[in-house]
């Protein structure tokens, strides 16, 4: 009996000790914490996380652009920056991004016969091009976009090219709609012929059609790219002419469309006119002359433009223009003038003068101011 009543009594005094300790404000203050992690339930019933320990959001993965071509379902292989597809195969690329756009040759773009299909996927583009003929050779780009909300726009820097070649043993070059096509030779840029073959394997020449000759390539003043044709970085007068190309592939032997080469003399930069008038102050009844001369480059045509105060009352514009040879420090030089003549000049002549000196480059204004005095006998009229 004693000892049933001594158990008891224990127990009474273990369970009394365990309500203290879960009552002290260090255990409370530990079950508030963890009651704040695990944040409050709203009365509809969701549960709202605490701002103190909201995640941020991280910032998406850059994605890298590439290019693969589809050899077959499932089967894909990177491309570099050139592919060879056999004329008349379909032509199947993906590009990674997110999103992307596509960038196709002129001619592919502008035929729109049904045959280019370009699809956009969540991490890809595909672009397929059906019954593929060696006109669609070019080049392809693939452009990232960047977008913010609902405004995109194509990343260039970041873009992905590849050329690619439909070869086609009857076609060695790219076909052309034109039998001569002309192109100016600017002596102040480099100029580019486009025999632009449908093969990287052809053996491409450069001809002359009168006198008929081939055309040396040394690499430093005309070079041939596959992709691009032969350029000729410094355009001379001695490189105008009619040129075409010839291209051989395992026995086949075309020529190209020609080229008429027409050379142009470009300017470094816009004309610096002088403008200077035979008197400053004339009088009324006197003849007046404005010189606007241009001291340039050989062979440069220099435009001159006038305006004048009779132009007010339709006085007709009267000039005399020329063109003289001179040499300065030892180069052969031109100067260009035009000369304004008015006859019998009357007030309405007075006032401002400019020539505007003109070339391919561009143009510039000068101007000289001219004033009108009384005629010369008017004076001893007056005194009379």
């Amino acid at each position: 009996m004693y000892s049933t009543a001594w158990l008891c009594w224990c127990l009474l005094c273990i369970g009394q000790c365990q309500k203290k300790e879960d009552s002290s404000p260090k255990k409370l203050a530990v079950q508030k914490s963890k009651g704040k992690a695990k944040g409050r339930v709203s009365a509809g019933g969701e549960h709202k996380a605490s701002a103190s320990t909201a995640e941020a959001k991280p910032e998406p993965a850059q994605v890298q652009t590439f290019i693969t071509q589809v050899l077959e379902k499932g089967k894909f292989q990177r491309v570099g920056d050139m592919l060879t597809v056999p004329a008349g195969h379909v032509l199947e690329l993906r590009c990674k991004g997110k999103p992307v756009q596509w960038g196709v040759p002129q001619y592919v773009e502008e035929e729109n016969d049904g045959r280019l299909r370009i699809t956009h996927h969540e991490r890809h583009g595909t672009l397929m091009l059906a019954n593929s003929t060696g006109a669609d050779t070019g080049e392809y780009t693939c452009y990232p976009m960047y977008c913010e909300d609902k405004d995109c726009r194509k990343e260039y820097d970041k873009a992905v090219r590849v050329f690619i070649f439909f070869s086609d043993l009857r076609e060695l070059f790219v076909p052309s709609a034109h039998y001569y096509e002309v192109i100016q030779l600017r002596s102040n840029r480099a100029t580019t012929l486009p025999c632009q073959v449908t093969s990287p394997l052809a053996q491409v020449t450069l001809h002359r059609e009168f006198p008929p000759e081939e055309v040396k390539v040394d690499g430093t003043e005309i070079s041939f790219d596959v992709k691009k044709g032969f350029t000729i970085y410094r355009p001379r007068p001695h490189h105008a002419g009619s040129l075409f190309c010839i291209a051989s592939l395992r026995g086949l032997r075309q020529s190209s469309t020609k080229y008429m080469l027409i050379y142009v003399n470009y300017p470094v930069s816009p004309p610096s006119p002088v403008i200077k008038a035979s008197s400053t102050s004339v009088h009324i009844g006197e003849n007046l002359q404005v010189s606007c001369s241009v001291v340039g480059e050989a062979d440069v045509v220099i435009d001159f433009t006038w305006e004048f105060p009779g132009q007010q009352i339709g006085r007709p514009l009267y000039t005399e223009d020329g063109v003289h040879p001179m040499r300065s420090g030892g180069q052969l030089r031109q100067q260009s003038e035009s000369v304004l003549l008015v006859d019998e000049v009357r007030d309405v002549d007075q006032g401002k003068y400019s020539c505007t000196a003109q070339n391919l480059e561009g143009s510039r204004t000068v101007s000289t101011m001219v004033k009108v005095l009384p005629a010369r006998g008017s004076a001893k009229l007056k005194k009379l």
